[in-house]
């Protein structure tokens, strides 16, 4: 009888005729493809309506301060995917109602930090790297996070508005991992962040790329799908893993405590996971898809693109980052400092 149970419901998954319903998708500015939610909505006659934020913060605190939130879907990175499960904040997920999870490259599920994926779907993956506009800038001069203060890009830098991020550029510079937890080591971090603050021109994580287009700055942290779309509406900005390393990251679909259209939920995580559409959606935003069914129906050029899909070599220069655990207040501490003193 279960296994009756999960075929009809495995069916109405695929199927296209749905009796409608409600969706509300609380998102990272600029993550998913407008076309991909009507498709999705002509499909199964569920209305997706998208919020958006531009931090994980910012998410976290409203799903944890907010009880009727009225979110149905959220997409942290993995370090809050570990503090949000351990505090209560994510709906388990029923593996029946995602066939398409099989399609997921084996790379990237059953991570220690959530083995079963008992909270979280895999949506992207990607690195935080530098993009120089080689129209003002000589490329060869901003190969490590260290040249990022030269006095030339004095109030000519981007940074993400991305606490990780930001605090990967810091810790590599002094030589330490991207989740380093030493209170000296991330000490050390913040001097040489508070150092860099003259350069920076702006903070921004709802459309970096942005920045670097309008050429109000000329060299940026950029995460990988930013600099992807950048460098093919102008190929003078140009992607660098600095020499020191830098951070990976994953970002991940779940279902926040409080959600309202659970079953909605589980049919559009499904339905992202789908080869065809999450394909689509790699092309458009150019990060790293985890679907490796996706990944084969990528142009060749894509597939091969060092911003979206390293080489090996660069990639060992990577960390991914993790949970911060206790060391999380300290990085909010200096990070505001490191704000405040804008």
């Amino acid at each position: 009888m279960k296994k009756i149970i999960i075929t009809i419901l495995m069916l109405a998954l695929s199927s296209t005729a749905f009796a409608g319903g409600e969706l509300v998708l609380y998102n990272w500015s600029e993550y998913m493809p407008r076309e991909v939610l009507e498709q999705f909505q002509k499909e199964t006659g569920i209305n997706v309506t998208e919020v958006t934020y531009d931090s994980n913060e910012a998410m976290y605190t409203k799903i944890k301060m907010v009880k009727d939130h009225g979110y149905d879907i959220v997409v942290p990175s993995t370090d809050f995917i570990i503090r949000m499960s351990k505090e209560g904040l994510l709906v388990p997920l029923d593996k029946a109602l995602l066939p398409n999870f099989k399609n997921l490259n084996k790379r990237f599920v059953g991570l220690d930090f959530d083995e079963e994926n008992k909270f979280s779907v895999p949506y992207f993956w990607g690195s935080s790297g530098i993009a120089v506009n080689s129209e003002f800038v000589d490329v060869n001069k901003v190969k490590t996070i260290k040249s990022l203060l030269a006095p030339e890009l004095k109030g000519r830098l981007l940074l993400l508005n991305d606490i990780r991020g930001v605090f990967s550029l810091g810790l590599k510079a002094k030589g330490y991992s991207v989740n380093d937890r030493d209170p000296v080591h991330v000490a050390e971090a913040y001097e040489f962040l508070k150092e860099l603050l003259p350069s920076v021109k702006v903070f921004d994580s709802d459309s970096p790329k942005q920045v670097m287009l309008s050429n109000e700055a000329m060299v940026g942290q950029l995460w990988n799908g930013e600099a992807f779309v950048a460098n093919s509406e102008n190929p003078a900005i140009q992607y660098v893993y600095p020499l020191e390393g830098y951070s990976l990251w994953m970002d991940h679909m779940s279902i926040p405590r409080g959600a309202k259209n659970v079953v909605e939920a589980h049919q559009f995580i499904n339905f992202i996971l789908r080869p065809d559409v999450a394909a689509n959606i790699a092309k458009q935003l150019g990060y790293s898809s985890p679907n490796a069914e996706a990944v084969k129906l990528l142009p060749e050029a894509m597939r091969k693109s060092q911003i979206s899909y390293p080489d090996d070599e660069t990639l060992k220069r990577g960390e991914f980052e993790v949970g911060l655990g206790n060391a999380t207040p300290l990085y909010e501490k200096y990070w505001v400092k490191l704000k405040t003193a804008e």
